[in-house]
């Protein structure tokens, strides 16, 4: 993981006011990068973030498991010399 990467995720997680971050806020979380219905299909198909829960009827996820999945899934894309 670019370190970069990793130092801007970290922000993101200690910015937020919570230790959880429910699915119809996802987007807000992560600036846009993931969408609420994105997610839900992903936790449908076995492939989301790990340790959802739900509350009512809210779907939650740790804050700590979005970092994660969003660590995953993220890479630095270098420029091209022209």
């Amino acid at each position: 993981m670019e370190r970069g990467i990793r130092k801007v995720l970290q922000d993101m997680a200690s910015s937020w006011p919570s230790e959880i971050v429910s699915r119809c806020e996802i987007g807000a979380f992560t600036g846009g990068a993931l969408k609420e219905r994105y997610c839900a299909n992903l936790d449908s198909a076995g492939k989301g973030i790990q340790g959802r829960f739900r509350i009512g009827r809210k779907v939650c996820y740790p804050v700590n498991s979005v970092i994660d999945f969003l660590e995953k899934r993220s890479e630095k894309i270098e420029a091209k010399e022209v």
